[in-house]
């Protein structure tokens, strides 16, 4: 096990979407290394089988582990439902393991007994039922509504939101019947984030949306805190991003979240 605060976090996603996580983990965290991987020649995860997406993940969790990393972040709903279990295992001697949807069942089950909770995820996230397993499981009387929203992760990762066409695809989902009277709304897709100010607008703020952003960072915090991992260094911090396939998208993307020049390096799963 890499028991050295000083080494990175690890963090991977399918594409941009787990730079919101990276990106709340940098602003909870600043002083903590961090090493991006963002599976852009797979992508997207949400309409693969679960037997690729835990191959994708195996691949990924090796390059990480090279580069040192403590702790593993899996970004990414599709991954964790498909391959959290089968890492955990697998890293288990090396690093130490997160995936995005325990921290939000955690933070619904204590924050919505005998809600109506509505969820929008991939197809592989919703199919997997593994949010309304979980959440049955806290016997918090809990009913939850999930709808697949295929169209979403694409139209984000080619830069289309906050715009007509966003607009109106978001609505035509929001609509469906199976959303509403619903009492909050899990994005439970780590790109959904950057949607998240249209979905309010739908609602008129009148729902919790919620993303997991946030509270996979406060996970993290509290795992780092738990087994005195803090990185109590207080040099330049490093953070460097991979990808499987070089896109310009998701070089602009980066520097747009983090603000600063970026070091994106190819890096191959088949090596």
């Amino acid at each position: 096990m890499n028991n050295s605060p000083s080494s990175p976090i690890g963090i991977f996603d399918s594409g941009t979407g787990g730079l919101t996580v990276a990106h709340a983990i940098k602003r909870l965290l600043p002083h903590e290394h961090m090493v991006y991987f963002g599976d852009t020649a797979h992508f997207p995860y949400g309409d693969k089988s679960e037997a690729a997406i835990q191959a994708y993940s195996v691949k990924i969790a090796d390059v990480l582990l090279k580069k040192g990393c403590k702790v593993i972040v899996i970004a990414c709903n599709s991954a964790s439902s498909a391959a959290y279990e089968l890492l955990k295992e697998y890293v288990r001697k090396e690093a130490h393991i997160i995936n995005v949807i325990d921290p939000m069942v955690k933070l619904i089950t204590q924050n919505f007994e005998g809600k109506r909770v509505g969820l929008i995820g991939t197809k592989r996230t919703v199919q997997s039922g593994i949010y309304a397993r979980k959440i049955a499981d806290a016997k918090k009387n809990i009913t939850l509504s999930s709808l697949a929203t295929p169209l979403l992760t694409p139209m984000i990762e080619e830069g289309f939101f906050n715009n007509q066409i966003s607009h109106e695809i978001i609505s035509q989902y929001l609509k469906e019947e199976t959303l509403q009277n619903i009492d909050a709304l899990i994005l439970a897709c780590t790109h959904y984030p950057l949607i998240r100010k249209e979905i309010n607008h739908f609602y008129n703020n009148s729902i919790p949306v919620i993303d997991s952003a946030e509270e996979v960072a406060l996970a993290l915090k509290e795992h780092l805190q738990k087994y005195s991992l803090f990185n109590d260094e207080r040099g330049p911090v490093q953070r460097t991003f991979y990808v499987s396939d070089y896109t310009e998208a998701f070089e602009a993307s980066t520097r747009l979240f983090f603000q600063e020049k970026v070091l994106l390096e190819k890096h191959s799963l088949w090596n």
